[in-house]
């Protein structure tokens, strides 16, 4: 086995994901890979004040 590498979701395919996601028209298949997509994205904390 090789390496795992600590990849992630770029900001523009999480933002195209998050749109089907909200689609009624989305099919259920389309839908679970979004949601796949978006769990490997990078979390944007708020920064405080």
């Amino acid at each position: 086995m090789g390496k795992t590498k600590n990849e992630h979701t770029s900001p523009k395919v999480a933002s195209i994901a998050s749109k089907l996601l909200r689609d009624k028209r989305t099919s259920k298949e389309v839908k679970e890979v979004a949601a796949s997509v978006l769990t490997q994205a990078r979390d944007h904390k708020k920064k405080s004040k």
